[in-house]
């Protein structure tokens, strides 16, 4: 029997989010969640895909080693465990794999040490997605085990996108660059928008807005990445849910001096306190959409600077491309938020750029075009599928 089956693990500070694939047609066969790790409220939430049932357990899960020994308890109870000769590979998510590592890769000593050692730039992904994997190993040492990289999509951007204009000797010291994220989501949003209008990903140029609480915007040209947003940390770019997106840096040297903050208080400042919520108190673009209905000039004003930062990051990545085959618009905000999608591109007529209301008013899971038939630039949803995602490319690399 050839395993077809993987597992993907996505390892957060205190969670651990997972889905089982069968590669055979991409489909799930079980899915499930582990929240708040390390506390006494822990809850895990398991669900069977094949009969819908939904299995929690609440109470204290120490670590994420307990987390994904009880993981695969639930697994095994309905005949999925990770001792099953159909699991072909454990996949694992890794926000930061810097410009050492430009595709999935099976996971030895070597590539721990070196996701090690970008813990520097990405402090709080990953220490955790290490915890899980080596988790994982140790459950299961002799399963191929896969590291697929949030910013491996992007490391084809040119140097012209990826540099700072800084001292190159001190970037290259320091590791200073635009690394971008949300790669697994840009990769697969733009190969599904390229079979949405017919053709292939080499074929089209598509400028894709991942519009969650962490949001983020890239250009793809016949496929590859040539510029995103996020740049050497997740901070970069769009206005997100609490994170600041573009800042001047001299914001920075004006509140330590003037402010008398500490690089730590600005820290939690620009990521944790700015954004949506710094400027309106809410970082649910629902909650903000009806508060601006009911008239609230707070949360008009921080849904008019949110569209505002779209609309450029759409100008100017239009002005890379040269020219548009499509928008692309996914994650939680961009899939369920039609106002957000209409407010974006109202007035972008002279790009070709437009949106039908009734298209765009339907609420769907599917991928699907809500521009005018004679639109010039399609405008898509594509709901975006990172442990799919994931799952393929883990696959296509230990597969048979």
């Amino acid at each position: 029997m050839t395993p077809t089956r993987v597992l993907v693990l996505n390892s957060g500070s205190s969670s651990l989010k997972y889905q089982l694939l069968d590669m055979r047609d991409s489909s799930r066969l079980a899915v499930g969640l582990v929240e708040r790790i390390g506390e006494q409220t822990s809850l895990l939430r398991h669900t069977l895909l094949a009969t819908g049932e939904t299995r929690e357990q609440s109470g204290p899960i120490a670590d994420h080693e307990t987390a994904l020994k009880s993981v695969a308890e639930e697994l095994a109870r309905d005949g999925l465990g990770l001792d099953s000769p159909e699991l072909a590979a454990i996949g694992h998510r890794v926000v930061h794999g810097g410009m050492f590592f430009t595709e999935p890769t099976v996971i030895d000593d070597s590539v721990l040490t070196e996701i090690e050692r970008l813990i520097p730039v990405a402090p709080l992904h990953n220490p955790a997605n290490l915890t899980g994997i080596r988790t994982a190993m140790a459950l299961r040492p002799d399963l191929p085990q896969v590291a697929v990289f949030d910013t491996a999509f992007h490391t084809s951007m040119p140097e012209s996108s990826a540099r700072y204009a800084i001292d190159p000797r001190i970037a290259d010291r320091y590791r200073i660059r635009r690394y971008g994220f949300h790669g697994t989501s840009h990769a697969y949003v733009s190969r599904e928008t390229a079979r949405l209008l017919g053709k292939a990903p080499e074929e089209v140029n598509v400028i894709v807005l991942h519009l969650g609480n962490g949001a983020s915007a890239s250009a793809v040209e016949r496929g590859r990445c040539v510029d995103t947003s996020m740049g050497l940390t997740p901070l970069e770019g769009l206005v997100m849910g609490t994170r600041s997106g573009d800042l001047d840096p001299a914001v920075i040297f004006h509140l330590a001096r003037v402010g008398d903050m500490s690089m730590d208080e600005i820290d939690t400042l620009l990521n944790k306190r700015s954004g949506l919520f710094g400027l309106c108190g809410d970082n649910d673009m629902r909650e903000i959409r009806r508060r601006v209905d009911e008239g609230d000039e707070a949360a008009a004003l921080a849904f008019d600077i949110y569209i505002h930062r779209v609309k450029k990051y759409i100008g100017a990545y239009y002005a890379v491309l040269g020219s548009v085959d499509a928008v692309a618009f996914t994650a939680g905000v961009g899939e369920n938020a039609a106002p957000v999608r209409s407010a974006a591109v109202a007035g972008l007529t002279g790009l070709g750029l437009a949106v039908d209301d009734e298209l765009n008013a339907v609420r769907s899971g599917e991928a699907r075009l809500i521009s005018p038939a004679d639109a010039r630039v399609a405008v898509a949803v594509v709901p975006t599928d990172e442990e799919l995602e994931i799952a393929t490319q883990t696959y296509a690399l230990v597969g048979p």
